[in-house]
Formats: C-alpha cells, sequence, structure tokens
C-alpha cells in the first residue's frame, strides 16, 4: 500500500487521481474532513470522480505521532507532499515545525517500518545560490548560508536534511525539487491554493508585471515525474522539474488570455517593489494583517535565476508539458 501526505493539496490531490488511475492501493492523511472535499472537487473536474471512493481515508497530521504510527500500518512506498507555504516573516516557527519537523517524523516512521521508497515533494526554493562561474542552477549547486533565504526556503532545505538523513540510516529515497507548480484555474469548487493565486490575481485585475523569471512546471508534469521516478530503479537522487524558464510577464500576458481578461500592463520595477513590500509590511503590523507582499516574494519578482531540468530528462527522457499550452487547455474546464 502507498502513504500520501498532503492529499487535500494542490500536488497531493493530482497524485491520488494518478495513483488510482493505475491502479495502486492508497492511504491518504487528512487533517479536516472539509478538505476532503478540495480533493474530491478536483476528480470531478477530470470526470473521475467514481475513482474517488478508491481512496482510503486517514485522520492524522504529520506532526502527530500517535496517528502516524497507525497510518503507517501495511504502508511499503510513501509519497510525502505535505508542506506549509508561507513567506511571512511571522509564519517562521511554523514552517519549521511542519517542514522540518513533519519531514522528521515521516522519515523516522519510514525507516522503523521498512518503507521500500520514500519520495519528497521539495522545491526549487531548496536548491543552491549560483556561484560566480555558473549560469543555471543545477541540483549539484551548493547551497550558501551566507546569502539571504526566505523562511520557507530554510524550511524545506532542512526537509532535505532530514530526508538525506534517512538515506544514510538505509531508507531509498527520491527528492523532486518542482519550479512554480500551475494547476486547474479556481472555481467555485476549486479553491486558491499556492501559485492558483496568479489566475485569481490576473482575474481580479492585476495591473502590475515584473521581468523576472524562474522555473514554471504543470502538476500534470511533476505528479507523472514522481509516480515514474518511483516505479524506477532509481534512488538516492533529487531532481529538478521545471519545463521551462519564464519571466512573470509573460506567465501573467497568457493567463490573461486564457481567462480573456485585460493583460497587466505596468512595469513595477525592482526599486517599486522593494517600496511595496515595506509599506506592506508597515500596514500589516498597523491593522493586524497578513503579509501580502515580503522582501522574498519582491526580490524573487524581479530575479532572474535560470534552472536546468537536463538531469531528469537524461534520466527518464522526459518529455514537459509546454506551460503555456497547459494554462489554454486547463482553462477550458
Amino acid at each position: 500500500m502507498i502513504l500520501v501526505t498532503g492529499g487535500t493539496g494542490l500536488v497531493g490531490a493530482h497524485l491520488l487521481l494518478h495513483l488510482v488511475e493505475n491502479g495502486e492501493n492508497v492511504r491518504a492523511i487528512y487533517r479536516s474532513q472539509n478538505n476532503i472535499q478540495k480533493t474530491k472537487s478536483i476528480f470531478e473536474l477530470y470526470k473521475k470522480g467514481d475513482l474517488f471512493q478508491k481512496i482510503s481515508w486517514f485522520e492524522a497530521d504529520i506532526l502527530d505521532i500517535p496517528a502516524l504510527e497507525i497510518a503507517f500500518t501495511d504502508i511499503e512506498y510513501v509519497y510525502h507532499c505535505a508542506a506549509l507555504i508561507s513567506f511571512d516573516p511571522k509564519d517562521e516557527d511554523k514552517l519549521r515545525k511542519t517542514n522540518i519537523e513533519g519531514t522528521a517524523n515521516m522519515v523516522n516512521f519510514s525507516i522503523a517500518y521498512g518503507i521500500k521508497k520514500f519520495c519528497f515533494v521539495s522545491s526549487i526554493a531548496a536548491l543552491g545560490d549560483l556561484a560566480a562561474h555558473e549560469t543555471s542552477i543545477t541540483e549539484k549547486t551548493e547551497w550558501n548560508p551566507e546569502k539571504p533565504h526566505s523562511d520557507y526556503a530554510i524550511s524545506k532545505y532542512g526537509a532535505e536534511m532530514e530526508v538525506w538523513r534517512g538515506l544514510q540510516e538505509g531508507l531509498d529515497v527520491i527528492i523532486i525539487n518542482p519550479g512554480v507548480i500551475l494547476g486547474p484555474i479556481p472555481t467555485a469548487k476549486i479553491c486558491a491554493q499556492g501559485s492558483a493565486e496568479l489566475y485569481t490575481k490576473v482575474a481580479n485585475g492585476l495591473s502590475f508585471y515584473t521581468l523576472g523569471s524562474t522555473g514554471f512546471i504543470s502538476v500534470t508534469d511533476v505528479i507523472r515525474i514522481a509516480f515514474e521516478l518511483m516505479k524506477s530503479d532509481i534512488k538516492n537522487e533529487r531532481f529538478t522539474l521545471i519545463a521551462d524558464n519564464i519571466v512573470f510577464k509573460d506567465i501573467l500576458n497568457t493567463i490573461a488570455e486564457a481567462l480573456k481578461v485585460k493583460k497587466p500592463n505596468i512595469h513595477a520595477k525592482p526599486l517599486f517593489m522593494n517600496f511595496l513590500w515595506i509599506a506592506d509590511g508597515i500596514f500589516s503590523t498597523l491593522f493586524f494583517q497578513k503579509r501580502r507582499l515580503t522582501k522574498a516574494t519582491a526580490k524573487a519578482s524581479y530575479s532572474n535565476n535560470l534552472y536546468s531540468n537536463e538531469k531528469i530528462k537524461t534520466a527518464l527522457g522526459t518529455v514537459f508539458l509546454d506551460v503555456h499550452q497547459y494554462i489554454k487547455d486547463i482553462s477550458r474546464f
């Protein structure tokens, strides 16, 4: 049997659908009954609602040791997708506890229960920092602790260290580092999760764009590659998963075209973005609001890091979906 954490999130829900479509026996962890409906809505979106009943749901939390002990019964393989995603400095403790301590718990139980293979869904945020002689970030790019990183990036890097510890203690592992994951456009039934907020912002009339870039990938590619890696003889490796490096302006324009709304038309330069995150910090402190723009997200909006996907293409012969076409196709739902 396969155990999936984060089954009510974007990646986890699509992974569950892919697993049951392929005849796998699956147990999924959930924290709230309401969250399960998010996953059900994904199944229904793809006209596969009948497959939803094939999932064995188990109420637990990756920080709940007694519950995890029961959840791991009869499990052979683990996909650890659960994580807290936040770039608000106020969430530093929550990020470390959920992403690092939670992953440590999953690794410890996997070792104790003799799990055959463990897949961890990390992020390109946990990859290294370019040195002066490097032009693109790969799986071998070294993490530089002297350079600034978001709390989220640090937590995912720390989680990876727990997975590598598991390797040293005899656990076979796979780590995937996806870029910005694009999934279905939010509807009345499908809540905005993670990168889906891009759709919502554009639909609501986003005026600004930036000329920074990063790696993007469809959720379809992420779960397909994770499944193929777990089924293969490949182990104890990490893989950067991006379909392409894309400028933010271009991705926003594609979303606007798909939604048939106005494209963002004001260039937000780095100086302006830096002003915005400072202003947002003051506003959120005065009015006790959650941060909408942080220093980390502002910097990311105009950074131009290039990520290489050559390793996964060599390992599996992967051909990625075109991100722009994927957005157009998914808008038809």
